[in-house]
């Protein structure tokens, strides 16, 4: 059971993506526009 908790977490750890997101650029309403796609949208 102990060796299986370690496997999981071992196997978790080697998969897991850091998912990262911006800090703000929002107007008053949360929206904002993306300078790439020129889409505009709110969160």
């Amino acid at each position: 059971m102990k060796l299986s908790a370690i496997l999981i977490a071992a196997l978790l750890s080697i998969t897991s993506v850091a998912a990262l997101a911006h800090s703000g650029g929002t107007d008053s309403k949360g929206c904002h526009r993306n300078h790439k796609t020129n889409d505009y949208h709110c969160h």
